[in-house]
């Protein structure tokens, strides 16, 4: 006996639409290269802990992760190849300034969801396209922080900037200088890590005859780590500031990080304790290590896309984005919301460092 039509057109539609239901939400990770293995637990974390609670309505989340390693331009193929390949609904980055403004490219062009986890370049919102939000303080946010904390502990700071040649140190420097020209404090003394590296005796005596009374650290973390371990060899007692990018637990050993307890004061949102031990006792869990700054964030921007993807219920990149637009929730760095260039705002604590991570400062 034939079947009429129109069971078969029935039954090929509900099979369709069970393929549909287990067909994994896709968003594309691109990380600096394969040593960035905490930030990338940390938004594999955050995929799995959504998958424990149902997905989207059943559907799996599924990270790509793609390396930017090689020539430069490599961050640019990648991205590109998960847009249009892999045809993820989103895109999360933990990489370099630099890479940063080329995935943001490819991200306008084919108006897809950049959401930013680690570079602080200023620069990436200059061109207002609104499919870019960035989970981590711009250097000018941070700079005005820094700056903020400074001044209201010593009215008379006179303050040493120590930084090396990357781009990222020259942005901070750049973003430092401008907030200070803004609030009309005296010039900081720019100090040049490479002029000094070896010899730690010199560049200790340098900061002394410079009379300072405070240092802002504007370097890799390689190099911050250096700094870090001269100070406390000479017995440099004076507050010592960074940026966040010095907290890379992807580059520094366990020991170098150790070296920063409670010597580094950094920009920060205002951490949850109760939020941070539920992440690192989860980390520990899956990972059987303690996580660090950039898997922090790097967890935080999974969950954004995450969120915003289960508010909407749609793979449209508009209303992905419309999402973000109006995301506003409680998370492992802070509370998170984003302005109209898509910084995160409401940012103004200075937290001193603790096993790698920031807790909030005790006046």
């Amino acid at each position: 006996m034939k079947l009429p039509l129109s069971i078969f057109l029935l039954a090929a539609c509900f099979l369709s639409l069970i393929a549909q239901k287990s067909e994994p939400v896709k968003i594309g990770y691109l990380i600096q290269d394969n040593t960035y293995v905490s930030a990338r637990q940390g938004a594999e974390l955050a995929v799995k802990t959504a998958n424990e609670k149902g997905g989207l309505d059943g559907r799996p989340f599924q990270v790509i992760v793609k390396s930017m390693e090689g020539p430069w331009g490599t961050g640019s193929k990648q991205a590109v190849d998960l847009i249009f390949e892999d045809k993820v609904w989103a895109l999360l980055g933990t990489h370099d300034g630099r890479n940063g403004h080329l995935v943001e490219q490819a991200a306008t062009k084919s108006t897809t969801v950049f959401v930013s986890a680690w570079p602080s370049d200023p620069t990436l919102s200059y061109a207002f396209v609104p499919w870019f939000f960035n989970v981590v303080p711009t250097d000018l946010e941070q700079a005005d922080m820094l700056i903020n904390d400074i001044y209201n502990r010593n009215r008379s700071a006179r303050i040493a900037v120590i930084a090396d040649d990357s781009y990222e140190a020259k942005q901070s420097v750049k973003a430092f200088q401008r907030i200070t020209d803004e609030k009309r404090h005296e010039k900081p003394v720019l100090l040049n890590f490479e002029t000094y590296k070896d010899k730690p005796a010199v560049f200790i005596s340098e900061i002394k005859k410079s009379g300072a009374n405070c240092i802002v650290l504007f370097a890799g973390p390689l190099n911050s780590a250096a700094v870090v371990r001269a100070i406390k060899e000479q017995s440099l007692s004076l507050p010592l500031y960074a940026s966040l990018n010095v907290l890379n637990e992807n580059v520094l050993k366990a020991g170098q990080l150790n070296d920063m307890n409670n010597m580094l004061q950094i920009p920060s949102g205002l951490w949850s304790e109760v939020k941070i031990k539920q992440f690192r006792q989860a980390y520990f869990k899956t990972y059987g290590s303690y996580p660090g700054l950039s898997a922090a964030f790097a967890f935080d921007g999974m969950n954004v896309l995450i969120e915003s993807i289960k508010k909407c219920k749609s793979s449209e990149r508009e209303k992905i984005q419309e999402a973000i637009t109006t995301f506003d929730s409680e998370g492992v760095t802070g509370r998170i919301a984003f302005d109209e260039h898509g910084n995160r705002k409401d940012l103004n604590v200075v937290c001193r460092v603790q096993n790698g991570l920031p807790v909030a400062f005790i006046k």
